[in-house]
């Protein structure tokens, strides 16, 4: 299973979720895809991406890969060290429980309307989720542009030491030339054209 883990105010619907479906349905490989509309609460949040891990697991796919995109990327980690498991880092927060401090409050979602409160109880839940150093950085991939608006890539460099880096000059903060980097980052994550690939073959 591949499991995409979105954004903070983010949703399936965002761009590079959408872009990731769509490449693996071309590809053969859409049943693999899983995408949760994750809770504000981190915890909450955390617990719905085990729970698609489990779902997958008990539907008899052992391999697990997670691509996580901004505070997604903050979990991604946790989850990463957790199950051991390929995991591609797309401009993630590193220490999210300083940056939503701003944001507590009713903020509006970017997709289909709504709005989510942040609570200062979910800054203390970012915090229990906290990596501190990645274990095997050869299971990661981090993508970083240098361009964010929002969070600064040298801090996800530093964070991600030994992992396969990339990053990437100018761009923004959602990679909005994500579609020139789909197919390397479900490359690593073991699909290819063809469907899934050996084991192994997908790292970089």
């Amino acid at each position: 299973m591949l499991l995409y883990l979105h954004g903070f105010r983010s949703s399936p619907q965002s761009f590079k979720a959408q872009l990731v479906q769509a490449r693996m349905r071309e590809w053969g490989v859409g049943r693999y895809y899983a995408c949760p509309t994750l809770n504000v609460s981190p915890a909450l949040a955390v617990a719905q991406a085990e729970a698609a891990i489990r779902a997958a697991q008990a539907g008899g796919d052992q391999e697990i890969a997670i691509v996580g995109s901004s505070l997604g990327g903050f979990y991604a980690r946790w989850l990463g060290e957790r199950h051991g498991c390929k995991t591609v880092l797309l401009n993630p927060a590193i220490h999210p429980w300083t940056d939503l401090e701003s944001y507590l409050g009713e903020q509006p979602l970017w997709h289909g309307g709504g709005s989510v409160t942040v609570e200062r109880r979910h800054l203390q839940e970012l915090l229990d989720l906290r990596v501190d150093t990645i274990t095997r950085p050869e299971r990661y991939c981090l993508i970083a542009a240098t361009g964010d608006e929002v969070l600064d890539y040298r801090e996800m460099v530093e964070a991600c030491p030994g992992a396969n880096i990339r990053v990437i000059e100018g761009s923004d903060h959602g990679i909005s030339e994500f579609a020139d980097y789909v197919d390397d980052v479900l490359a690593f994550c073991g699909y290819g054209p063809g469907g899934k690939v050996p084991a192994g073959a997908g790292a970089a």
